[in-house]
């Protein structure tokens, strides 16, 4: 039985652990598929930088060292604009912390001379990372002459993004006052703000007023505004927004744009109407741009149709060049959506053979399905076999399948996965402990755990969060028994 096999992982996971740690640069050695023909002719062509730093995924991954180290070797040169384009690319990855790392790197060494497009780009990392107070502060640090539209349109995405309404509109009002409000970015920032507020019904009064004051909305505003309608199941409002989008002479309806609009029909059980649309998508997607597919796959898999998110997927390995572990995340999603279970763990040993960057983000999608379908057995030896194969899985997967036996109202193995996942546990990697289950666990291990056990769990938590009065309290329930216990058997 995979439950069996619990202690046997915990003692793996201990032997491991120390090969897991935050902030430690990778080693990584260079090697060459070439033949020997080939060899003779000429030496391997070297690693690019880019292509250095995109296997490092792990958020405690440092990628300063590691550019040094390339930089260091002959014929390799650092260029500002390279080092821009890598740290764009972090962001639209979402590798945010080592976004910043970059980008506050190259302006120390003085790589890149910072404008305020760069300095908007740190401020905007800043705030996704270190919260708003701490982009107020680089913000208020910056010279006037810094301080353009682009610095002020990242402080008001730093207020849009944590839904500091009343910051936003002040700070949104003081740019109109500056002549900063030209572009549709800000009011794509307010009508993303009430979007994610759930006030739907104020995201066509700020399209209103953008057109009012002659600029024209992108596909980004239409796509909003479009989404706003279907949220409220106004799906007249919906396709009178779209017709006026695909009679606007300066916009082309791209594919994500009819992806919004099935989605919509999704929810709202239309399904002819988004089989259409999704015919539309397809005909306006880059065949080489594996995103579009991935959002495809993912529409037609809440549709049930099983036969089209493999179309598309044999289509994606046809014409993509690279297949990068997202790809991956999302037809797992998808095939496990659809109950295809077996497919989706063949798929996962497909990717676990490719040359990708090992990162447990993938197996975590089969780890939640298992989770949702009560398979919490296959969870479990699904992390057996990882661990057998000498990989650590992240706090977040020992997680789900806590969370499993806790919906399940088994408590005992909730905690022991629990503390699995206190003692990988990483800041800055995303996870934070369920309240709830922790809550649960705390309870129990008051009530009848032994006073070390209790010790060691509050000492390993305390770490992932703030000591609270659920850890105190647990742990003065535990020493109450132990005292009790100690007078009975002295009695």
């Amino acid at each position: 039985m995979a439950s069996s096999s619990l202690f046997a992982a915990a003692r793996r996971l201990l032997r491991l652990g120390g090969r897991c740690r935050s902030g430690i640069p990778a080693s990584r050695a260079a090697a060459s598929s070439s033949s020997s023909n080939a060899e003779e002719k000429r030496p391997p062509r070297p690693p690019s930088l880019q292509s250095t730093l995109w296997p490092l995924g792990h958020p405690g991954t440092l990628l300063v060292p590691e550019i040094e180290l390339w930089a260091a070797r002959p014929g390799n040169r650092l260029r500002a604009v390279e080092l821009q384009r890598i740290v764009k690319e972090l962001r639209k990855r979402r590798r945010h912390c080592q976004a910043l790392e970059v980008s506050e790197w190259m302006n120390l060494k003085g790589h890149v001379k910072f404008l305020p497009k760069d300095h908007a780009v740190r401020l905007d990392l800043i705030g996704e990372i270190h919260g708003v107070g701490a982009a107020e502060t680089y913000f208020n640090n910056l010279s006037n002459n810094d301080k353009t539209e682009k610095p002020y349109g990242a402080l008001l995405n730093c207020y849009t993004r944590e839904l500091l309404v009343d910051k936003a509109l002040d700070h949104f009002q003081k740019m109109k006052e500056l002549g900063f409000v030209f572009s549709t970015l800000p009011y794509n920032n307010l009508m993303g703000l009430y979007t994610n507020l759930g006030q739907h019904e104020k995201v066509p009064s700020v399209m209103a007023e953008m057109k009012n004051n002659g600029i024209i909305p992108d596909n980004f505003s239409y796509r909003i505004c479009i989404n706003s309608y279907g949220s409220r199941a106004d799906f007249f409002g919906l396709e009178n927004t779209l017709e006026e989008m695909e009679c606007e002479p300066q916009i082309t309806v791209d594919w994500n744009t009819y992806a919004v609009v099935a989605n919509n029909y999704i929810k709202g059980n239309l399904r002819e109407k988004a089989y259409s649309v999704l015919q539309k998508a397809e005909s306006k997607i880059d065949k080489r741009n594996s995103d579009s597919y991935n959002h495809l796959i993912s529409l037609y898999g809440h549709l049930g149709d099983k036969s089209e998110v493999k179309r598309l997927w044999a289509l994606q390995m046809s014409n993509c060049k690279r297949h990068i572990n997202k790809d991956y995340t999302t037809m797992l999603a998808a095939l496990m959506k659809l109950d295809a279970i077996t497919e989706a763990e063949a798929l996962l040993k497909e990717w676990e053979s490719s040359k990708n960057a090992f990162d447990f983000q993938v197996p975590n999608i089969l780890l939640t399905g298992y989770r949702q379908k009560d398979m919490l057995d296959k969870a479990e030896t699904l992390i057996d076999d990882f661990l057998k194969k000498g990989k650590v899985p992240t706090s977040t997967s020992w997680a789900i399948v806590a969370i499993g036996y806790a919906e399940k109202g088994n408590v005992v193995k909730a905690y022991e996965l629990t503390m699995n996942a206190l003692r990988v546990y990483a800041p800055n990697t995303g996870w934070i402990p369920r309240s709830s289950m922790i809550e649960m666990i705390l309870r129990y291990l008051g009530d009848e755990g032994e006073l070390k056990d209790v010790e060691a769990f509050v000492d390993l938590l305390k770490v992932a969060v703030p000591m609270n009065s659920d850890m105190t309290e647990a742990l003065a329930r535990a020493r109450a028994r132990g005292g009790k216990k100690f007078e009975e058997k002295n009695a």
